[in-house]
């Protein structure tokens, strides 16, 4: 089947306010549309780590649900125009809005086109320190298209432990082995079939299998006599059976860990299964995925998996950022321009790549932009960081496990250390603190980042190593933006 054209550009991760973004899109381009917005934030919404530094507040936050509301309405606006009529949409939520979002959504999408409420298990319950129910499910609402939607049906494994009255009533019988099976009929319902009617175990009938297939079946212990003179019959294995329909309530998706390998630290991030099971049953190979607020973007992986096309939207730097690192270290996609061209790699738009936009964005944008642009990770705990806002690992220090001592991720003790100032010009005392902080980590190495340096700094810089033998390297914003870093990183 040849590969259908798609009405908009794919394989495109822009950073903007998806508002402005969806403008410039086409109607109805879109497959299917997974958000996962945050609740209580703006368009200026930035990536939250979880550390009290970036927990900062806004001017401009959302004070009420209602103004969350007023927030998300034109967007899904939009998103009902580039939304095909015959696919579908799926709104991610906790509880402090859900019943908000169904009305606003009822309003955009039509109360009629709402297909069905999923609730997962995000959490598990936890001994809580005042009276009352943990909230721990997230709600998915899920919108379909008004001329139909696709649908591929799910089935979960039967558990042997844990069947419903029915099923155990039904696969009553179980092998030596464990394996769970009921005995089904080998009878053929059309009594006129001479080809299929012999004498099998001393008991003639029409069977519905020729003699050597059921002779065979027999040898494999497939068809067995219950009783002598009793009618075969075939053992049908509970294990090889097509499964249960997923249903509207989804619990077997575990949420993500301290220990999990997916875990990024995004606040807010999603397990690639839960994704994968949207993108499975809600779209086909092909089909153009698009998640407006994709975060670190983990529906765009799972999309890219399952060889969907996909489009990601996020206002925040560092979040676009996190996500083109995390395609090519996941799906094995190369951010290049001239590969996307060809239908290969992928691209990112829109990023403040100048140095007038870089001086304008929030402080510790600045500081995740600068570390995860040298290929770095930027440290969890920036609240007494002790000088290091984080830390980069050459390609021989290989991943172990994870642990508290660096943050999300532990490997062997090779690293060097990276500090941040959003600054024209760096001085010494930066330096010299940076020096201590080297020298409390027993760093060979490390790197210094700022929009310039003065000559002070620098002479301690040359001092430093003359003095110790140890690696400062000072790069400015202009030669990470020009990619003139490569020989500076070796």
């Amino acid at each position: 089947m040849s590969k259908r054209i798609a009405l908009v550009d794919t394989r495109v991760i822009y950073c903007g306010d998806c508002l402005d973004q969806l403008r410039d899109f086409p109607d109805a381009c879109v497959d299917l549309i997974y958000i996962d917005p945050p609740f209580n934030s703006n368009r200026n919404y930035e990536v939250f780590w979880g550390e009290t530094k970036e927990k900062r507040a806004f001017e401009d936050r959302h004070a009420s649900t209602q103004a969350y509301i007023e927030f998300m309405r034109p967007r899904c606006v939009e998103l009902a125009r580039v939304m095909k009529p015959t696919e579908s949409l799926f709104y991610h939520c906790d509880w402090h809005a859900s019943h908000y979002v169904k009305v606003m959504l009822d309003q955009t999408f039509g109360e009629n086109n709402f297909q069905t409420e999923i609730i997962w298990r995000r959490n598990f319950a936890k001994g809580l320190a005042f009276k009352g129910l943990a909230n721990n499910h997230d709600t998915i609402h899920y919108y379909v298209g008004k001329n139909g939607f696709t649908w591929n049906p799910i089935f979960q494994p039967y558990d042997p432990k844990n069947l419903d009255l029915k099923t155990a009533k039904k696969y009553s019988h179980k092998d030596p082995d464990g394996r769970l099976y009921q005995l089904d009929n080998l009878i053929n319902p059309n009594p006129n079939r001479p080809n299929l009617t012999y004498e099998f175990l001393g008991i003639k009938r029409v069977w519905r299998w020729t003699r050597e297939r059921m002779e065979a079946a027999y040898k494999a212990g497939l068809v067995v006599q219950p009783s002598p003179g009793a009618v075969p019959r075939l053992k049908r294995y509970l294990d090889e059976q097509e499964g249960r329909p997923i249903d509207d309530v989804w619990t077997d998706i575990p949420p993500l860990n301290s220990q999990s390998n997916e875990r990024l630290g995004y606040p807010t991030q999603k397990p690639v299964a839960l994704l994968e099971r949207i993108v499975t049953f809600a779209s086909n190979p092909g089909d153009v995925v698009l998640d407006a607020f994709c975060g670190c973007g983990t529906a765009l992986v799972a999309a890219q998996k399952l060889k969907r096309d996909w489009i990601g939207i996020d206002v925040s730097p560092t979040a676009c950022r996190v996500m083109a690192q995390r395609l090519k270290r996941d799906c094995a996609l190369r951010e290049d321009e001239r590969l996307w061209q060809t239908g290969k790699g992928f691209v990112v738009r829109d990023l403040p790549w100048t140095e007038e936009r870089l001086h304008k964005i929030p402080p510790f944008e600045f500081e995740n932009w600068a570390v995860i642009a040298l290929g770095g990770i930027p440290n969890k705990a920036q609240v007494g960081d002790m000088g290091i806002d984080g830390r980069i690992f050459p390609v021989h220090a290989a991943p172990q496990k994870r642990g508290a001592e660096t943050g999300e991720f532990e490997f062997m003790d090779v690293w060097y250390p990276i500090q941040v100032e959003q600054t024209d010009r760096m001085g010494r005392p930066k330096v010299d603190a940076f020096e201590a902080a080297m020298e409390r980590s027993d760093r060979e190495k490390g790197f210094l980042i700022a929009f310039g340096f003065s000559s002070d700094a620098l002479t301690e810089i040359d001092r430093f190593f003359r003095k110790t033998g140890k690696v400062i390297v000072p790069l400015t914003v202009r030669e990470i933006l020009d990619e003139q870093i490569a020989q500076k990183l070796a």
